[in-house]
């Protein structure tokens, strides 16, 4: 049995709506996605109040899958 691989997806390089192939096996991932039929949410870090990392696992191949990029996505509101 071979161990499931690991990997780090920053989101602040994807073009388009954010759908990525898995960095393993290549299905498709995509935030619209929210059957958790292609993928899992394991984990989320938060800091302070914003999203800092969510940690997913790809149900075709196991992967676990860092998404990064979050805090740069979202520009910070006016006061």
């Amino acid at each position: 049995m071979k161990p499931h691989q690991m990997h780090k997806v920053d989101l602040t390089t994807i073009e388009g709506s954010g759908d990525f192939p898995c960095p393993s096996c290549g299905v498709k991932i995509s935030p619209e996605d929210e059957t958790e039929n292609v993928y899992t949410i394991l984990d989320t870090k938060m800091k302070g109040h914003s999203l800092e990392e969510l940690v997913i696992q790809c149900n075709k191949c196991e992967s676990k899958i860092h998404l990064i990029g979050f805090l740069a996505s979202s520009p910070p509101s006016p006061k």
